[in-house]
């Protein structure tokens, strides 16, 4: 997959089929909509074309607009990737992009840069200065400039019954099974490990420290959580703690992972972290003893799961 920054950036010769979208968190609705545009290239002998846009639309127009992303950017690069997708194109979204017209929009951008011949587009989907064109309009510019209007109708995309906004709810009750039926996978946490205040070791159950560093993206309830990593190709279960680590007064929030079975020095090394489901609540706890009692029972706990 070829990844541009810019339409500006995107100079390839073949027609397209390409798909307009925010595309957080890589559903399975937005998914039908990819393996809809696939297919639709391979058959036509076009290219594939995703057009997404960052930051998210809503965070440059509603100024206090705090919405938080279900994935960063890499990690949302990363999804498309395994779908299949031959070129995505990442596009500054800003002010003035956001009083392009739509007759802008639609003629120098989608039909001179990108030389689109088949758009498939959500029912819903709007665009254009003050989202001022629906895909009505698109359909009165395609006989035009000849190419197809493909739109997801509104039935198909409610049997799936997912939407972004679902989804964020999910991860902020810490429902993350909920959570994965909606993704199609599961949600998870991308970050550099860093080091913390060494507790974990104390406790005999060392931590690798998570720095999440793009502070849009959603983290889920604070809790203790069962999750999955892959190191280096080796696929590891462990627990997580989200929160503030109320038993020995910790104010700052943090993101410790204890990894069953591991014993490696991955100090500013970046994971990405599968949150499976959530084990507990965070609590204090009368004295650290009575929290190392705890954590021998959330490893029980996360154990008993994996054999499962």
């Amino acid at each position: 997959m070829k990844i541009y920054k810019s339409i500006d950036e995107y100079n390839e010769s073949k027609s397209s089929v390409v798909t307009i979208g925010t595309f957080d968190g890589i559903h399975k609705g937005h998914q039908k909509i990819f393996k809809k545009v696939i297919n639709a290239s391979k058959q036509s002998n076009l290219s594939s074309v995703v057009l997404t846009f960052f930051p998210h639309p809503r965070i440059i127009l509603n100024k206090y607009n705090d919405i938080k992303m279900i994935d960063t950017l890499d990690e949302k690069i990363n999804h498309l990737e395994k779908i299949g997708i031959d070129h995505l194109i990442i596009h500054p979204f800003d002010k003035k992009f956001s009083l392009l017209s739509a007759d802008q929009f639609i003629k120098e951008y989608l039909v001179e840069k990108l030389k689109l011949k088949h758009i498939i587009i959500g029912y819903d989907h709007r665009f254009g200065k003050g989202r001022e064109a629906s895909v009505s309009d698109l359909k009165e510019y395609s006989s035009e400039f000849n190419f197809i209007v493909d739109e997801i109708d509104a039935q198909e995309i409610e049997k799936i019954a997912i939407s972004s906004t679902k989804i964020r709810n999910s991860i902020n009750q810490g429902e993350l099974e909920t959570t994965k039926k909606y993704l199609g996978r599961f949600f998870s946490l991308t970050g550099k490990v860093v080091k913390g205040d060494g507790l974990g070791k104390q406790l005999d159950y060392p931590t690798a420290n998570i720095l999440i560093e793009e502070d849009y993206k959603i983290i889920p309830k604070d809790g203790v959580y069962y999750i999955r990593t892959t190191i280096d190709n080796k696929l590891y279960n462990g627990m997580m703690n989200i929160g503030h680590r109320p038993t020995i007064g910790n104010k700052e929030k943090s993101i410790e992972v204890n990894l069953f079975n591991f014993d490696r020095d991955i100090y500013d090394k970046v994971i990405s972290v599968d949150i499976v489901v959530k084990i507990r609540d965070e609590k204090k706890f009368s004295s650290i003893n009575a929290l190392k009692s705890q954590l021998a029972k959330d490893e029980e706990h996360c154990l008993k799961l994996i054999n499962k």
